[in-house]
């Protein structure tokens, strides 16, 4: 490894904070059984296809006699998906948990994600590797990947290299997409009376794996202090210069719960939430309506600048862009030999113009070229539009310039409109875990290993309690069906992990609609600064405002 700098050389000193019944010995720590839990919705479905793992009772960890102490166990873990912050931490604390259980236990980490599983590409992880990854950044440990687990013959080969390794348990770090493998492969094993037990543990930056029950995914927290950290740089910049509005498009497809962390964090102008947009059924001309307004407003008060957060999924939210990239995909889909022998992207969009249902092809060709482009390109292997490409924070200027030139003329608009656009995702990926995460994960992978102990097979690593001292949090886990519904997906009826979207009754975006007009005329703009490792706990430890505001 390269010269490591100052900060990384005393990362390695830190002592992650944990529960406090993690203080005892393996031997004077029970599983307890609480109640069963079962999914919300598509009971009977689940409980057809996962036979052996469905209705089992969520269990927490208190102190008491252990009669699996001091066994030893070979384990393996893989990384699964994107990195987030505190990864390392995961692996180091089910390291360790397997050494106090007994110095005889091993740990196996596949390379590559699951792909490594399958492929047996493989390293036993040493204390010596262990050491020098500890609360550190990234994933490359061992490496991630996004490999899917879903043919007969990945099933097979999965379990064929965890019998050759004579692996106990296999623990399975990653998002709702991963677990659902690790669910799935958990059924599997049980199937074929393999006595190898599948432990989740929830990573995501993006937020959405969550429940009452998973009040956090880890690097969720370290992700959104980095991305406030720019943004209160930028809010700064932009009432210094006085000059620029500032579009900020940032990571989270799916859910928004990126976007609203860091309006808490910095108090931007304008924050746009995905699912409010959906569930207004807005327009696109309604979402620039409302940039607009805040725009007005301030250049009615001499202020011709301010800061914009935009969700990277916000496009498939409003409808009628929805609609058009559903038409898409399917046009790709059933005409996918003909598209691709187009020469160039002129050619491809007036394919695609021409082909388009009427409505959708009336908004297709109201946006600008630059953007009807990247509706063209290449899709994911899911076959989905790939929407961090797609650039939203360009797509809501341009109309933003074209309606503030239409407001002048009506002369409801006499200010001066520039602008700089931002995107900010990968730059949160691999940070330096904040104390927050590199306490979480590192008890998150002792959790893993106790549930490997006792052999709880098909369950997620949770810790509850977690807006509290780490003294106080409450380690266990909760079985990986009870998350679950059916989606159809890729023509097939199937069984995946709901993503946790915005709930708009919820405390936090119940809190930020209460205190977003005010935000939308202000320059008092909140400057969180950067993560902070040393200093009193208010300002190394505390959690994300949304974890504050939803456990007050």
């Amino acid at each position: 490894m390269s010269e490591r700098s100052a900060l990384n050389n005393a990362r390695f000193a830190y002592v992650p904070k944990m529960p406090e019944v993690f203080s005892a010995a393996i031997s004077e720590i029970k599983a307890v059984p609480t109640e069963a839990i079962e999914p919300d919705v598509d009971k009977e479905s689940l409980k057809a296809i996962f036979k052996h793992s469905y209705g089992k009772p969520a269990v927490k960890f208190v102190q008491g006699t252990n009669v699996a102490a001091n066994k030893a166990l070979t384990v393996g873990v893989l990384l699964s998906g994107g990195p987030a912050p505190g990864g390392h931490n995961v692996v180091a604390g089910l390291f360790d948990g397997l050494k106090r259980g007994s110095p005889g236990s091993r740990l196996i980490g596949f390379k590559g994600g699951p792909g490594g599983l399958v492929d047996d590409s493989h390293l036993e992880l040493t204390s010596d590797i262990i050491d020098s990854y500890r609360n550190t950044g990234g994933f490359d440990i061992v490496g991630s990947g996004r490999t899917k687990i879903e043919t007969p013959e990945q099933f097979e080969k999965a379990l064929t290299n965890a019998r050759n390794h004579q692996l106990d348990a296999l623990v399975i770090v990653g998002g709702d997409d991963s677990n659902t493998n690790a669910a799935l492969l958990a059924e599997y094993f049980a199937e074929q009376n393999a006595p190898i037990t599948v432990v989740g543990v929830p990573k995501t930056i993006d937020g959405d794996l969550k429940n009452e029950w998973i009040e956090a995914s880890f690097g969720f927290d370290t992700a959104t202090k980095t991305y406030s950290e720019l943004i209160g740089n930028i809010c700064r910049d932009a009432a210094s210069g006085r000059k620029y509005w500032h579009f900020i498009k940032l990571m989270g497809r799916s859910a928004s719960h990126i976007a609203l962390e860091c309006a808490f964090q910095t108090r931007a102008n304008v924050t746009l939430i995905s699912e409010e947009v959906q569930a207004k059924s807005m327009s696109l001309a309604q979402v620039v309506e409302v940039i607009c307004s805040s725009v007005a407003a301030r250049a009615a008060k001499g202020e011709n600048f301010g800061v914009v957060l935009i969700p990277e999924g916000l496009i498939e939210f409003i409808p009628e862009i929805k609609v058009l990239i559903d038409n898409i995909n399917d046009l790709l889909a059933s005409e996918e030999a003909a598209f691709k022998a187009l020469k160039d992207v002129n050619a491809q969009r007036a394919f695609i113009q021409n082909k388009l249902p009427e409505e959708s092809a009336a908004v297709f060709a109201s946006l600008p070229e630059q953007i009807q482009a990247q509706l063209c390109w290449d899709r994911d292997p899911h076959g989905n539009v790939q929407v961090s490409r797609i650039e939203t924070e360009k797509l809501l200027v341009s109309m933003v310039q074209t309606r503030l030139a239409r407001m002048k003329e009506e002369g409801s608009y006499k200010g001066k409109f520039d602008y700089q656009t931002h995107f900010m995702g990968y730059e949160g990926r691999c940070a330096f875990p904040s104390n927050f995460d590199a306490d979480y994960c590192y008890s998150l992978g002792f959790t893993a290993y106790l549930l490997a102990l006792y052999g709880f097979s098909g369950y997620i690593a949770s810790i509850r309690n977690l807006a509290s001292p780490a003294s106080e949090w409450i380690p266990g886990g909760i079985p990986l069906v009870s998350m679950m519904n059916i989606e159809h997906r890729h023509g097939a009826d199937k069984p995946v992990i709901k993503k946790a979207l915005v709930e708009l009754q919820g405390k936090p975006f119940q809190y930020f609609a209460s205190q977003r007009d005010k935000w939308a005329l202000s320059s008092d703009y909140r400057l969180p600064g950067s993560i902070q490792y040393f200093g009193p706990p208010a300002v190394t430890d505390a959690t994300t405002m949304m974890l504050q505001i939803e456990r007050s």
